[in-house]
């Protein structure tokens, strides 16, 4: 196993391991639905936030403009999606679900939600909200670092952040 493991390993490439086993598994879940993590993430998104943006789904499935139109141009094709134009802004379409979007994201949620299952089952309830909790803030200061990075400028560095878990209050 790489040195970036274990105690005094890098935490970032620890977090990226997990992540990209996780997704693999997942992946595996959703080809019996002929879904992408990527697809699965962006009918989420769009049922939950319904008239987001090409860019709006980009930025948060962490790839290019071009590669999620490609992608929404296939959800289109099956039917899932439907893009429509923005009220106000002639060069941008607002991205729904349609009805047979809904029906096979809430088919493959009961899939992933049984893989999720399947891989906490080894730790105990505690330990789950407290991975839970963890990532959460880890998640919050990292874009925290980055809204920071940003006023700095491109070239200034940003401050480490600590990868002790944050301190959570009990019952919050």
């Amino acid at each position: 196993m790489g040195s970036y493991r274990g105690e005094g390993g890098s935490l970032t490439f620890m977090v990226r391991t997990v992540w990209l086993t996780m997704r693999s598994a997942i992946g595996e879940e959703l080809k019996a639905f002929g879904l992408s993590t990527s697809q699965y993430a962006t009918l989420m998104m769009t049922e939950s936030h319904p008239g987001l943006s090409v860019a709006d789904i980009a930025r948060e499935v962490a790839s290019s403009r071009q590669a999620a139109n490609e992608m929404l141009g296939g959800l289109e094709a099956e039917g899932l999606i439907e893009r429509s134009p923005h009220p106000t802004d002639r060069r941008t379409h607002q991205i729904h679900v349609t009805e047979s979007g809904r029906e096979r994201l809430a088919a493959a949620r009961i899939a992933v939600a049984r893989r999720e299952a399947e891989l906490e089952a080894r730790f105990t309830p505690e330990q789950q909200a407290s991975i839970r909790d963890w990532l959460e803030g880890l998640a919050e200061a990292c874009a925290a670092t980055g809204q920071r990075t940003e006023r700095m400028g491109a070239t200034a560095s940003a401050p480490s952040i600590d990868s002790t878990p944050p301190k959570r209050k009990s019952g919050a």
